[in-house]
């Protein structure tokens, strides 16, 4: 079954919708994050893409990366509970709620205005070139998993 497009406004608009009824107190189903640390985490995603702040991994790393890491990111298969993260997306200090859910609504409605076309075969930070349909899977699958997790 095929993901939802996070690049058309319909499915953007209804992420954005389900972040918006999360609250600073709202707790999660599994996990150690707090609310403020997921939205937090959410966001490492999009600074990968928007912002020079996380280094790029080296040729073999990458290789690595693309062998074993990508198709279980790029790919329609939902992700399990608890799967341990890269280091760049582990959020441990405490995080201000508005500033990252304004931050990452911000980085989904850009990346929406972008469309589609602008992620055709762009590198990724971490995987090479994707298609629009492995870009726009990485995108939602992410965000919806840590939605679930928080009951939204």
């Amino acid at each position: 079954m095929a993901l939802p497009n996070i690049f058309t406004a319909r499915v953007a608009d209804d992420v954005i919708s389900r972040i918006n009824k999360l609250t600073p107190q709202t707790s999660p189903g599994w996990g150690k994050m707090n609310v403020a640390q997921m939205l937090a985490h959410c966001c490492v995603t999009y600074e990968m893409v928007y912002e020079d702040k996380h280094p790029k991994p080296g040729l073999f790393m990458k290789l690595i990366l693309k062998m074993l890491v990508k198709n279980k990111v790029v790919s329609e298969t939902p992700y399990k509970h608890n799967n341990p993260t890269a280091p760049a997306f582990l959020i441990t200090g405490e995080r201000d709620f508005n500033t990252e859910k304004n931050r990452l609504i911000a980085y989904i409605q850009k990346t929406q205005q972008l469309g589609e076309k602008a992620f055709d075969g762009r590198e990724s930070h971490s995987f090479g070139p994707l298609t629009i349909t492995e870009w726009s899977n990485m995108f939602y699958k992410h965000i919806d998993h840590h939605l679930t997790q928080f009951g939204c």
